[in-house]
């Protein structure tokens, strides 16, 4: 299928003819005339006849998402999606480390369009250039603000806006590292409240977002403050209601925010956790006495650990206790390692926005978040973001589409969740293949997690993933599955090494050990230099090259972790060593949680995994 764009308004062209590049898969071979109004109504309808499409449609999302339905079949076609959310968007995690550099989300912004999203969130801690605060951001591959208004530009050629998620309380890890900053940190990484040099520091801050940014909305975060009056505020203040400190300094953000013209939202888990000690989901608790939310001020309830319908009805029941002003964020899973979790998030998603219709919620975010390094490609979870995007629509659209915008099939593209094992078992996740990459050899902390695996199982992944990467050479994704695909070569010989060196060990059987020793390590090592060469070039592909030295410590960490394992076996085959006194040790089972079964074991802490001694 194909739209002529030589009579299109200069306002319907980008979205056109990018619909028109990801139309060649389509199966309709016919070229249509596009006839498009606006209409009141949220969503579209669209008619496709002879040699014409006509669609009336809400914002230029829906009428992108309406060529996409259009093009999923051939022949005449009378067709209707009405959007349940009058704002719907993505926010995609630009402080963990991968900061997307400016091609994948020029990438994104089209692919979002035409789903349907109206904007894209970047959460920036600190990743962006203020010029009165240069450490701010500092090597950490920080946006510039001619970045953002080029990406802004760019988003509104496609009816998106660019959205800013930052932070004004906690989450300032990264700059306290800093004497200067020093100054305006209460404890951990929160902010001092009623401090001169904070607001003085969020001013600066909040300025340069309102310049950088064309949206006039804005999500200041304020989640997850714990300690929030308990470190230099109590030495200064003496205790207070933590409550009221932090009600006094949301006053004082919103205040900064209305003088740059932006509009607020803030995460609502703090006004829970400060009434209920620390609990946020919490059910049949009354708030509304307890609480007073800000005029004009919405509250964003996050979610992503649930596929009940009714928890995510009573919280949203609670919130609407406070104000009719709130939003709701739910997750693309793709924030604990290398893998996605995409069937997850389409089972958590599913209940989430049932209830979000339920209750009438018209602003909904899907968040992508990328914790602990965010070592997942940024397109990891589009097979999520695409069925999110039809719960929105309540959708007729079918995989067809996705395969007009990806170049594979559905089925083909969430073999990428397969990297960790089990990942199609209903309302659970784990992975598993970032804690056994990691598993320290001789260590063995993961060991009893490790037993519990099928047979083989990597390998059967592996030759899944290169099925598909022979067949779908042509699409741009197809760098995500071959990634996956060397890292389960590395899996597969890793995995039961702790194991099986522990069981040679003990049985002293020196063949084994040496086998280990002088063929086997060597032989991990190799692979995972394949593995290293790919995952950094996915990471350069995707993102600025900021962030990527942790990923060289951390799998160069392991790859001389090895050696020095591979070492000291043969200095004990050979009886230079008596003992190695890790495997004297008694193999405990994996306690860090007290559930350690591998469907649902999801530990994601580097340094926990890598060992139980102090690391920093």
């Amino acid at each position: 299928m194909k739209i002529r764009t030589f009579d299109l308004s200069e306002k319907l062209k980008p979205i056109v003819e990018k619909a028109n590049f990801f139309l060649q898969n389509s199966p309709d071979a016919c070229e249509y005339t596009l006839s498009a109004c606006e209409s009141e109504n949220k969503g579209y309808f669209l008619r496709k006849e002879k040699e014409t499409l006509t669609v009336e449609y809400a914002k230029l999302p829906d009428l992108g998402r309406a060529i996409m339905a259009a093009a999923q079949a051939d022949g005449s076609l009378e067709l209707e999606e009405r959007k349940q959310f009058g704002d719907f968007g993505y926010m995609l995690d630009c402080s963990r480390n991968a900061v997307p550099a400016m091609n994948t989300l020029k990438k994104l912004v089209p692919f979002l369009a035409l789903l349907g999203y109206n904007f894209l969130g970047l959460y920036i801690e600190d990743t962006i250039k203020v010029s009165e605060e240069p450490y701010l951001g500092y090597m950490r591959g920080a946006f510039k603000p001619e970045e953002i208004k080029e990406i802004s530009a760019y988003a509104a050629e496609y009816g998106m806006e660019i959205r800013p998620y930052v932070q004004s309380l906690a989450h300032f890890n990264q700059i306290k590292r800093y004497e200067e900053y020093q100054k305006m940190i209460d404890t951990d990484d929160i902010l001092l409240a009623d401090s001169e040099r904070t607001y003085e520091f969020l001013d600066h801050y909040i300025k340069t977002i309102a310049d950088c940014f064309s949206s006039g909305k804005i999500n200041i975060g304020m989640d997850e403050a714990h300690m929030v009056g308990l470190g230099k505020y109590l030495d200064s203040h003496g205790y207070k209601n933590r409550f009221e400190i932090m009600y006094d300094h949301l006053k004082k953000v919103t205040a900064i925010c209305e003088k740059y013209g932006l509009r607020p939202q803030i995460w609502s888990d703090m006004f829970f956790r400060l009434v209920f000690g620390g609990e946020y989901y919490k059910a049949d608790q009354k708030l509304a006495e307890k609480v007073i939310i800000p005029e004009g001020l919405e509250i964003v309830y996050w979610d992503y650990y649930s596929c009940d319908e009714n928890r995510y009805d009573e919280m949203l029941r609670q919130h609407l206790q406070l104000t009719d002003n709130i939003g709701f964020a739910a997750g693309a899973w793709k924030w604990t390692g290398f893998a996605p979790h995409n069937r997850y998030s389409m089972e958590s998603g599913k209940a989430a926005l049932n209830a979000c219709k339920k209750n009438r919620v018209d602003s909904v975010v899907i968040t992508g978040w990328g914790d602990n390094g965010a070592e997942a490609s940024q397109f990891s979870n589009l097979p999520a973001l695409f069925a999110d995007a039809n719960l929105a629509y309540e959708s007729k659209i079918t995989n067809t589409a996705f395969w007009m915008l990806t170049g594979m099939k559905w089925e083909e593209f969430m073999l990428i969740d397969c990297t960790n094992p089990l990942s199609d078992t209903s309302g659970k996740h784990n992975n598993a293949s970032k804690y056994f990459l990691y598993n320290d050899p001789l260590i063995g902390t993961f060991d009893s997690v490790a037993e519990q695996l099928e047979k083989d199982y990597f390998d059967k992944i592996a030759k899944k993933l290169e099925t598909c990467i022979d067949l779908r050479q042509d699409s741009d994704f197809i760098y995500l599955f071959e990634t996956q695909k060397v890292l389960c070569d590395v899996l597969q010989q890793k995995v039961d090494l702790g194991i099986r060196l522990r069981r040679a060990y003990c049985e002293k059987d020196i063949t084994a050990l040496k086998e280990i020793a002088e063929a086997e390590i060597p032989q991990i090592t190799e692979k995972l230099d394949i593995f290293y060469n790919a995952f950094r070039e996915q990471w350069y592909l995707e993102n600025k090259t900021f962030g990527f030295e942790i990923q060289s410590q951390r799998i160069g960490g392991l790859k001389q972790r090895l050696r020095e394992s591979s070492e000291r076996i043969s200095f004990y085959v050979n009886g230079d060593l008596k003992i190695v006194e890790e495997l004297e040790e008694e193999n405990l089972p994996f306690h860090y949680f007290e559930d350690n079964q591998l469907a649902t074991l999801n530990y994601n802490l580097w340094s926990d995994i890598v060992s139980p001694a102090v690391i920093g």
